[in-house]
């Protein structure tokens, strides 16, 4: 009984998408962060309560930071809460790190923030991507593709 106890606590899902990094983006390459956080901010991802829309990743130091990634703060805490909007670290491998800022260089590429999901062992994760900016008739095509796959759906049914 124990054991199945164990199994639960991390039993919610939690997977935030950023819908508006792939319709803005052209992703390229796909990495797996670690964040860190401070107080109460593991726990109000695990209610749900982060918002990727206008985050970005940038490098500060050697270091790749995120700015205005949303975390709510917790509703119970006290006066201990942490600030809703403020830049974190990002945890990767010093040859990600390496390799990302080395790409980052070149024109057009930026670091998008794609979604943010808990993993098996507890811990909060972010998925990032290297994008490329799309053009205004790029998006057009991906609009056009997706009403013709609506409509597809629809004489199937």
């Amino acid at each position: 009984m124990a054991k199945n106890k164990k199994d639960n606590k991390f039993s919610k899902i939690i997977n935030i998408k950023n819908r508006k990094a792939t319709f803005e983006y052209e992703l390229i390459d796909k990495y797996v962060a670690g964040l860190v956080l401070k107080g109460t901010e593991i726990k109000s991802i695990r209610e749900g309560k982060v918002s990727l829309k206008e985050a970005y990743c940038y490098f500060k130091r050697g270091e790749l930071m995120i700015k205005q990634m949303h975390i709510s703060p917790y509703s119970l805490a006290a006066h201990y809460n942490h600030d809703a909007v403020r830049e974190r670290k990002l945890l990767l491998n010093k040859k990600e790190l390496n390799k990302l800022e080395g790409k980052l260089n070149e024109k057009g590429l930026s670091i998008v923030p794609v979604r943010i999901f808990i993993n098996n062992k507890g811990l909060a994760k972010l998925e990032i991507a290297l994008g490329r900016g799309k053009k205004l008739h790029d998006k057009r095509q991906d609009i056009k593709k997706k009403d013709a796959k609506r409509e597809l759906d629809r004489m199937a049914y």
